[in-house]
């Protein structure tokens, strides 16, 4: 993409709603009349997030990126016409960019192109049939408490930072609200579980300094960093993104002006006793959070001795028994205990991106 396209820059969001609005609304109202449907942008994309930059225009980004919602038997009888429609009415450019795409491949970006059918990438489906694609399961329907965990938070956070442009089916705020948050048992459950995470592998940096394994010592303190935000996530109750937006995302929660200070300290250490003063200084930062939220009984935020030998950890068992011992749930309570949902144990993209493989995961719950 050229400097020239690329200066024309907005955030995909805020481009899309305005061709929504200007555009594609009244095409919709002029040729589909009493039509009811739904608009919105849900899916993926930095866009959806609020992270695109001027790079992002290179793929799967554009003004024509929008999901029409319709009625079952309105989306089986007219999907394929208002798709033909919109190619034909819609203009080749807007605000200065392209609306059509370089081929149908998701990953394709922007083209500007003279004359002919718009390629577009307004896409008509039902509510019921995007989320059980997207996430495997409907938020309009009773969500059961393992489908929380079968689904990566990066997908559940793309629908809650989503935007609704017009829900004339009356469906698509109520899912959005019904996937703002875990209900409480299940947030309890994998808060538990993170600080599991924490538990397993709190006395291993030291260990490996000890004997004079640096790269394993730093290895593991970068693990245990990300497992110190995704807790500070968890307990800001904000769902995290996959790795390339990890970060930026973790800047914007509060805590991130006390914390970040810390973990860069942590990831800049040259030596195992000097990484282990900043890690426990996070740990009692986080710890202090935990308490904050008022969910269990006070825990003292510190660190100490780890059994006879001399590493410095935080203890975290401490906090998973407190935080199971309020969870109420019989079913949660069932669950394996320091195992968590797949955005805490899965690492592997073809996974999380798939709710086929995530769902079958679900079977570790039973």
């Amino acid at each position: 993409m050229d400097a020239s396209m690329m200066s024309k820059f907005l955030p995909g969001m805020d481009l899309c709603e305005a061709f929504y609005h200007e555009v594609v609304s009244p095409i919709i109202e002029q040729r589909f009349p009493g039509l009811v449907y739904s608009a919105a942008k849900l899916h993926h994309g930095s866009d959806v997030l609020g992270f695109d930059t001027p790079q992002s225009m290179d793929h799967d980004w554009g003004p024509s990126r929008i999901d029409l919602f319709l009625r079952e038997v309105d989306c089986h009888r007219l999907s394929e016409e208002v798709g033909s429609v919109l190619s034909s009415e819609l203009p080749h450019v807007f605000r200065g960019l392209p609306t059509d795409f370089r081929s149908d491949d998701e990953h394709a970006g922007i083209v500007l192109v003279a004359e002919g059918p718009v390629l577009h990438r307004i896409n008509c489906t039902t509510t019921d049939r995007f989320f059980h694609r997207f996430l495997g399961f409907s938020p309009l329907d009773p969500i059961g408490e393992t489908d929380w965990l079968t689904v990566s938070p990066h997908y559940l956070r793309m629908i809650a930072s989503g935007k609704v442009f017009h829900d004339g089916l009356g469906e698509l705020r109520a899912a959005q609200d019904a996937l703002r948050w875990y209900p409480s048992d299940v947030w309890l459950y994998l808060l538990s579980c993170q600080w599991g995470r924490i538990d397993q592998e709190e006395a291993f940096m030291a260990r490996c300094g000890d004997v004079g394994d640096e790269l394993g010592s730093r290895l593991v303190a970068s693990r245990m960093v990300e497992e110190l935000m995704k807790l500070c996530f968890l307990m800001e109750r904000q769902y995290w993104t996959f790795s390339k937006w990890f970060g930026t995302a973790f800047s914007r929660l509060e805590c991130a002006a006390t914390l970040t200070p810390v973990f860069d300290a942590v990831l800049s250490s040259t030596g195992w006793k000097e990484r282990e003063k900043h890690l426990s200084e996070a740990y009692v930062d986080v710890g202090i959070m935990h308490n904050t939220l008022g969910i269990t009984t006070f825990i003292e935020p510190n660190v100490s001795q780890f059994y006879d030998r001399p590493y410095q950890v935080p203890h975290a068992e401490r906090y998973c028994f407190a935080l199971r011992d309020c969870i109420q749930s019989d079913t949660v309570l069932s669950w394996p205990k320091y195992v968590g949902g797949v955005g805490q144990f899965v690492h592997s993209t073809d996974v999380l991106c798939s709710t086929v493989h995530c769902k079958r995961i679900g079977a570790i719950y039973e």
